[in-house]
């Protein structure tokens, strides 16, 4: 097969389009035909060498994908050669085709062409695993979502909203009206505002923070906290050691949460399969009434890999870069 190959550790030049090993299916797994696959923050930082795949994962790139199921691992009996399916991947979605365990697909929700369909697993299990799995945010609370405009902040605005909750989000000035459309109650302008100030106006606190800041937000983040808030904290754009206020934590009952998605095991206590589960079940019902929709900024063609990368770096996107393989 041909894959997208990481050269050395560096820029978006160092990505190539070239031959690599065709993968099998190993017991409980199944060989997907790839359609599409999707740019994640996490392929930046593996490209530059930064963020290497857990153990006897694929070094290839891509944490999801779309397509058709080419071959049945020994065991699977859920699902067919033929069938449409996403799937989360803890690696090898930038190529023609990948091995993913039964317990990590998918199917493409009805009426949503493969090329979306490969923007929503790895945001639709990031936001469902922490912000009601974790976090536990429920019908008429304050959700506040750091990075607004982005893969995980888009999804993340609309599936609180459909749960009922009351949304602020934090974004530059060009995707604040994109986040109002999204169903954003409050869009601040993170450079010019102060999110502590608006929330605290506007709400009074927030039961519920998703940061993808880290260290650099952790202070705010606990002012924001409403009485038995809880802070999920899953990137550290911000630097990754900060200072935790533990009198002020305790004045409010919070409750401080860092998880992550892709290092977790396939399957038992915390694992994919238990969370990919709870997303068909609960999730996916929104989808298909068209509560929650798939946010793709652009669809390149695999082999401009780099230039979607670009588009990355540059942050100037809203919603997903889409990389599609055309047979």
């Amino acid at each position: 097969m041909r894959a997208i190959v990481v050269t050395e550790p560096g820029g978006p030049e160092v990505l190539r389009w070239d031959e690599q090993p065709d993968p099998v299916a190993g017991p409980g797994e199944v060989l997907i035909d790839v359609a599409a696959t999707a740019v994640n923050r996490a392929d930046l930082l593996q490209r530059r060498g930064l963020y290497p795949p857990p153990r006897g994962a694929s070094n290839i790139l891509g944490l999801e994908c779309s397509g058709v199921i080419a071959e049945l691992g020994e065991g699977v009996t859920d699902w067919n050669i033929g069938d449409r399916v996403c799937a989360l991947l803890s690696g090898g979605g930038y190529a023609e085709q990948v091995a993913v365990a039964a317990s990590q697909l998918l199917p493409v929700p009805e009426g949503m062409d493969l090329a979306a369909a490969a923007s929503l697993p790895e945001v639709a299990c990031t936001v469902w695993s922490n912000v009601v799995m974790a976090a536990g945010l429920e019908r008429g609370e304050v959700f506040l979502v750091h990075g607004g405009g982005g893969g995980i902040g888009t999804h993340a605005i609309q599936v609180a909203k459909a749960l009922g909750a009351k949304v602020a989000t934090t974004a530059s000035a060009g995707k604040l009206d994109r986040c109002r459309e999204l169903g954003a109650d409050l869009a601040i302008d993170y450079r010019t505002q102060d999110f502590v100030e608006e929330v605290r106006a506007t709400f009074g606190g927030a039961d519920v923070v998703l940061d993808n800041m880290g260290a650099k937000y952790l202070p705010r983040n606990i002012d924001v906290l409403a009485p038995d808030g809880r802070l999920v904290v899953i990137g550290m754009q911000g630097g990754s050691k900060g200072e935790l206020n533990l009198g002020q934590l305790l004045a409010k009952r919070g409750h401080v949460l860092a998880t992550g998605l892709r290092g977790r095991p396939d399957t038992g206590k915390s694992g994919k399969a238990e969370i990919v589960a709870s997303v068909r079940e609960n999730l996916w019902p929104l989808i298909a009434e068209g509560k929650v929709h798939a946010v793709v900024h652009a669809e390149l063609p695999i082999t401009e890999a780099a230039a979607a990368h670009e588009m990355l770096d540059a942050s100037d996107t809203v919603g997903k870069v889409v990389l599609t393989i055309n047979r």
